[in-house]
């Protein structure tokens, strides 16, 4: 019988299973997204709301997401008509040679920038470079152009203010960018400082885009920033001031989003709260002004001498223009994609849409001045601002505690109440005079008739 030591058994080596024998999927597949990317295709749940009309260029496509577009064919000649003029401003040819090595250096990182490339028509390296310079070239020559009165007289582009207005828009869509150091590189290499800075070059052409509120300083603070493009750029000047500020820390002023609703502008009007438009101030700086003791005295605010008795709600001036849609709604998309812990304007356009409900909310704010429009109607307004907030995600709120506040101030009865008591009888001068008019009237009758009963009240002798 055979011993077990003549038995031998070797233990099969066991090895780590490898991920090509559990599922097809390739180990050198990139990143959904790079560190450097600013420029994205705007979200389908957002693209939805307007078929995605607002997101799409009408007259010129800049950079690879509206390439080749058949739509935009008829502005790339121009788009070279202005490279043979800027080829004939330049004095120094090299630098344009320069600037394209430097693309082609850079084109890994160019990519970087933008979310997602058109699969269905790849572009090549050479491609992508010249189109790159060849829209580079454009924006540059089409600022200085804007610059100089004298050339705006001779181009069409600036004359004719339909296609002025279009390229305008077009620029500050949000698929429609260029990252903004490529535009600065090609300025700085072609003038080297002798001119303006590139970022003044884009302020000037963007000026009616900067909020009517914005003072020459502030415009000023702005532009020493960095920015990603030029709807990034447009973005900064609705921001607060305080966002400038060195250690400025977005936890500390966004909340949660509540969960209550704000009230509408009408029956925070009606609970006594002031609208009071403001100026020189940033867009997006709403304050919210009360003395905790006074303000439980609110009727007392209609008096001439006695506004520290009053809850103001202080605004800038809202102004609403046929493109005003099309430019919140990029700089929404922005935000969602690239600043989702800072949704600046996504907390305006809340705020807004939650004040303005009615052709009644809308006439109030008119009214108060806090909003002008160039709409058609009150209701195209409310239906404008009702809009925009459709589909759109957010966690924290950068009004939240004003909003909080307006709320616990609405739901305070006696608050409320006192606030009847102004919107009623002391509105204006008129109901004041006549509310004066009926309490004196009142307290003569009262006196009267007390006359009156002493008069005939029986002596007792």
């Amino acid at each position: 019988m055979p011993s077990s030591a003549s038995t031998g058994y070797t233990a099969e080596h066991e090895t780590e299973p490898q991920i090509e024998h559990i599922i097809d999927i390739s180990k050198d597949i990139g990143p959904a997204m790079h560190d450097l990317c600013c420029i994205y295709k705007v979200p389908s749940n957002l693209r939805k709301v307007n078929d995605g009309e607002a997101y799409e260029p009408h007259l010129i496509s800049i950079g690879p997401l509206h390439h080749n577009m058949p739509k935009l064919e008829s502005m790339h000649k121009q788009k070279q008509r202005y490279f043979l003029s800027f080829w004939g401003r330049v004095t120094n040819k090299k630098s344009l040679e320069n600037y394209k090595d430097f693309l082609k250096e850079n084109t890994d990182t160019i990519r970087h920038y933008y979310s997602e490339l058109d699969n269905n028509s790849p572009i090549n390296e050479n491609e992508f470079v010249d189109m790159i310079l060849l829209d580079s070239v454009f924006i540059l020559e089409l600022f200085l152009r804007n610059s100089d009165q004298s050339e705006r007289k001779k181009d069409y582009m600036f004359t004719t203010s339909w296609i002025f207005k279009g390229i305008q828009r077009d620029l500050l869509l949000l698929e429609n960018q260029l990252p903004m150091f490529l535009l600065e590189a090609l300025h700085r290499k072609v003038y080297n400082g002798n001119c303006q800075s590139f970022v003044e070059l884009a302020v000037n052409y963007f000026e009616d885009y900067i909020p009517q509120s914005s003072t020459n300083d502030q415009i000023k603070e702005v532009m020493i920033n960095n920015f990603c493009h030029f709807t990034d750029l447009i973005r900064s000047f609705y921001l607060p001031k305080e966002v400038q500020e060195k250690g400025w820390e977005p936890s500390k002023h966004f909340t949660p989003e509540n969960k209550r609703i704000l009230k509408t502008a009408t029956r925070l009007f009606e609970a006594g709260v002031t609208f009071e438009v403001v100026h020189n101030r940033a867009m997006l700086e709403i304050k919210f002004k009360r003395i905790q003791v006074l303000n439980w005295f609110l009727c007392l605010g209609c008096i001439p001498g006695f506004k520290f008795f009053q809850c103001r709600l202080q605004m800038p001036q809202f102004k609403a223009t046929q493109t005003t849609e099309c430019v919140l709604r990029n700089l929404i998309a922005l935000e969602q994609c690239h600043y989702s812990d800072q949704p600046f304007i996504c907390s305006y356009v809340s705020l807004i849409d939650s004040l303005v409900n009615s052709n009644q909310d809308v006439s109030l704010l008119v009214d108060k001045e806090i909003i002008v429009h160039e709409l058609g109607s009150n209701q195209e307004l409310a239906e404008m601002t009702n809009g925009l907030c459709k589909n759109v995600v957010v966690t924290n709120n950068y009004y939240g505690k004003i909003s909080r506040k307006l709320n616990d101030h609405y739901y305070c009865k006696w608050k409320r109440y006192m606030g009847m008591l102004t919107s009623v009888y002391f509105r204006d001068p008129w109901r004041i005079s006549s509310t004066a008019a009926g309490i004196v009237f009142f307290v003569f009758a009262i006196m009267n008739f007390l006359r009156l009963v002493d008069l005939y009240k029986p002596k007792h002798h």
